[in-house]
């Protein structure tokens, strides 16, 4: 496949600043450890520290087996990946320094053996919490294992680690949703996270799903509720431990680094993206002038690494643990309008693969007018769709796909619909704490790229590395795209006529206003000396 790095200006920090500068200095010897390492942030935050900061000692990530593969198989897959080409370009030793801890944050203790246990408490020295469920719809008791248990049990291993000098959580810009103003502290929750921990383990699954919306109550869902859960007990343990929050808001795909439009992950905006080229979703119920919130990842990491360097350098701790949002709020205001309109016409500009309808899907601020477009053009066509693939007997999909983008809208909704403003002082001012050279290499400048390239960049890198669709098949993908184009207006054009047409014939009062204009108007000298002999009354 193309590489979009070929096809936009080249941002890539030059090979040869690798290792240098008082971040990378301060990061030689250390020894790290991160969880949720093969998740997106995870594996970008890997990538990064390998790449630029040469001199580290190694990094133990929290990895378990999976369909089959080993801790180290699983390693070697995902050093396969196109995200680790320039690593492998530039240094192909650099596998070497990952070393796999089998283990799992839903399990007690980590699930970690004394020798590995042993191994982290000796020799780590930065640690990495980015392990969690990103799932909306997320059971709560499954939320509450991962996101909150989860985060419990690697504070365990942290208060025993001998030389730790930074603890840094991945949080969320959103775990406290239900303010519309959200400063850079730790709101604490009413609840407390331990007895919630509790209570998840011993209530039955059916009691426990019952009381959820009363539980998490006024979150949207478990995924926040979870989040700001952990964030208090990781602000419990300062300053006993140097821990550090941070919270990106919507993590969107790289606009520089590893490369140009990398992601491999449908959560969030990008399931979106891809339902709406595909032609399948053709309405959302989003307020235009909201704001939209989110951070391209490449900027999100290196903001934490940037922190970490901070934290762990820093001669004294401030009086309340460190918080940074992470989000273009206070730099680059866009609006969910703005975001879609733009998208939408580069969407046009480079479709994607197998559309199965005209990509011709809009927002709308009304929730009655969002469902009945739902219904038209949505649920209908899915079940037609269906229909036909039982007559030519084949594997129905479409009803059972719908369900789940519909799921995944509404849950969407609650972002889309509402305005937050994130203050973000400390975020930005980590540029300050830089040196000139250090901004060229840990870009977190927001106004580095126009909106317009980051776009294309972004829905280019979900057809290239999420759909795994070649660059090289645009042109006919426009092709098609133009045929569905007339199909769509042709199938508008008739839809619009035949309800016309239904609304005339079954009204007796709509033909009697029609019969009564149409008298009217012959009935004026000037309007019927214009209309044809053969058609007047």
């Amino acid at each position: 496949m193309e590489n979009l790095g070929k096809m936009f200006t080249d941002r890539t920090p030059d090979p040869s600043l690798r290792g240098q500068g008082p971040i990378a200095d301060w990061y030689k010897g250390q020894t790290l450890f991160i969880t949720g390492a093969s998740g997106f942030m995870g594996k970008v935050l890997l990538e990064k520290l390998l790449y630029q900061c040469t001199g580290i000692k190694c990094i133990y990530i929290l990895i378990r087996s999976k369909r089959g593969r080993s801790p180290t198989e699983r390693i070697e897959d995902m050093w396969k990946l196109p995200m680790f080409e320039r690593l492998r370009k530039y240094d192909p030793e650099a596998i070497k320094k990952i070393i796999p801890i089998h283990g799992d944050c839903l399990t007690e203790k980590l699930g970690l053996t004394e020798t590995d246990r042993k191994l982290l408490v000796e020799n780590v020295t930065v640690l990495f919490h980015c392990a969690a469920t990103l799932k909306l719809e997320a059971k709560l008791k499954d939320a509450v294992e991962m996101n909150t248990a989860g985060t419990e049990r690697v504070l365990e291993v942290a208060r025993d680690i001998k030389n730790l000098k930074v603890f840094v959580h991945l949080s969320t810009a959103f775990c406290s949703a239900d303010l519309p103003e959200f400063k850079e502290k730790v709101y604490r929750t009413q609840d407390n996270p331990k007895d919630i921990i509790k209570v998840s383990r011993w209530i039955k699954d059916e009691a426990l799903e019952i009381a959820t919306a009363a539980l998490i109550h006024p979150h949207p869902n478990t995924y926040t509720y979870t989040k700001r859960l952990a964030e208090t007990l990781v602000a419990d343990e300062y300053p006993k431990l140097p821990v550090v929050i941070a919270r990106p808001s919507i993590v969107t795909p790289s606009g520089v680094e590893p490369m140009p439009g990398w992601v491999d992950s449908l959560n969030g905006p990008m399931g979106l993206i891809v339902g709406a080229g595909k032609g399948v979703i053709r309405s959302m119920l989003v307020k235009g002038d909201s704001r939209a919130q989110v951070v391209p990842v490449d900027i999100a990491i290196s903001a934490l690494i940037v922190i970490a360097w901070k934290m762990g350098s820093a001669n004294t701790r401030p009086a309340e643990i460190p918080v940074y949002n992470m989000t273009n709020d206070g730099v680059v205001q866009m609006t969910w309008g703005q975001v879609l309109n733009i998208g939408r016409d580069i969407g046009y500009k480079y479709p994607f693969e197998g559309q199965i309808w005209y990509p011709d899907g809009d927002m709308r601020s009304s929730k009655i007018i969002h469902q009945m477009y739902c219904i038209f053009f949505h649920w209908i066509p899915a079940y037609l769709i269906d229909f036909l693939m039982l007559i030519f007997r084949q594997r129905r999909f479409m009803v059972r796909l719908m369900r789940r983008i519909d799921d995944g809208l509404q849950l969407l909704q609650f972002f889309t619909t509402r305005d937050w403003f994130f203050e973000s002082k400390n975020f930005l001012s980590l540029i300050s704490d830089m040196t000139p050279l250090e901004r060229r290499i840990y870009r977190i400048d927001f106004e580095a790229m126009p909106i317009e390239e980051y776009f294309t960049i972004s829905i280019l890198g979900a057809r290239q590395y999420l759909m795994k669709e070649d660059l090289k098949t645009l042109p006919r993908s426009r092709r098609v795209q133009s045929v569905l184009y007339v199909i769509d207006r042709a199938f508008s054009l008739a839809f619009y006529l035949g309800l016309i047409w239904i609304i005339y014939t079954c009204s007796d009062t709509v033909k009697d206003v029609f019969d009564c204009v149409g008298s009217t108007l012959h009935s004026l000298p000037v309007i019927g000396n214009l209309i044809p002999s053969n058609t007047k009354t």
